[in-house]
């Protein structure tokens, strides 16, 4: 296929070169003198061609679009998925995957209103994870914290499935950030005694919930809680667990919250390492770095 396109290319610049030459050759002069200017002039068009070729080309991108996508590439992926949508706006499952492309590509707010679209087209079994997945988009887009369309989005999941974990987690997170701890504690505890062992989420879960009973008994006693301790904690799991892709990005935001830079890179090379074989958590992470201003290699 690539030498398919080098040959059209070059076709191209043949017949631009035989554009420049034969007024050369119908010129009245001396036969040699018009052979050598129509041969400078065919070098001349024939060097700019392939000089641009060469300097300013992209074989791969015009292979790309003869063939397609190919399946890692995210951002075209994404981008025929918009022209799916836009085809057929109830392609439900587009949307869907849509709004999980734009927040692997670090695009939280594009997520949430493809979600949003989505939304309504789902059957009532399948509508509670995509409202959760609208709910934590839209706290993503808020640098974390739970808006109100947010924690709305999370408690109409709940009322279709009470286990949904993602609207649990966010909804205890909307509690702890308003101070009412108790409520929040009940939701996160609940949460946890469900949690399968092996899930992905559950260390990152018993963070919060020290964190925010570190909290409580500061507030009773008027010792703020050990932060520091929390974040050396913190550093030495993911040592001996260095797979856990939120951990790390939690780490790296706790130094840089402290004010911490060069730890923050630090943890920041260590921790794309220990993912270089999971291309989401990369993806994830970089988007991390990127808001922290970390993002330079």
């Amino acid at each position: 296929m690539r030498a398919l396109l080098v040959l059209i290319f070059f076709a191209f610049v043949a017949g631009a070169a035989a554009f420049v030459v034969w007024p050369v050759l119908r010129r009245r002069a001396d036969g040699r003198r018009r052979l050598v200017l129509a041969a400078a002039a065919a070098v001349l068009v024939l060097g700019v061609g392939g000089g641009v070729y060469v300097m300013l080309g992209s074989p791969g991108l015009a292979l790309r679009t003869l063939t397609g996508p190919g399946e890692t590439d995210l951002p075209a992926l994404v981008a025929k998925l918009v022209e799916r949508v836009r085809a057929d706006p109830n392609d439900l499952k587009a949307w869907i995957l849509l709004g999980r492309g734009y927040l692997t590509l670090g695009d939280p707010g594009d997520a949430a209103a493809a979600f949003r679209q989505a939304g309504p087209l789902a059957p009532p079994a399948q509508r509670p994870a995509i409202l959760a997945a609208y709910g934590e988009a839209l706290t993503l887009a808020n640098s974390g914290r739970v808006p109100r369309a947010a924690e709305k989005a999370f408690a109409a999941a709940l009322k279709g499935d009470p286990k949904n974990a993602s609207a649990r987690y966010y909804l205890g997170l909307a509690y702890a950030g308003r101070r009412q701890t108790a409520k929040a504690l009940a939701i996160w505890q609940a949460l946890l005694d469900d949690a399968p062992p092996d899930a992905s989420w559950r260390s990152m879960l018993v963070d919060r919930i020290a964190a925010l009973k570190a909290g409580s008994l500061a507030a009773g006693t008027g010792q703020a809680p050990d932060i520091g301790a929390m974040v050396a904690r913190l550093a030495a799991r993911l040592k001996a667990h260095p797979g856990d892709a939120e951990g790390w990005q939690r780490l790296i935001r706790a130094y840089s919250v402290l004010g911490e830079q060069e730890k923050a890179g630090a943890a920041l090379a260590q921790a794309r390492v220990a993912l270089k074989a999971n291309p989401t958590a990369l993806a994830a992470l970089e988007g991390e770095a990127k808001a922290l201003h970390l993002d330079k290699k």
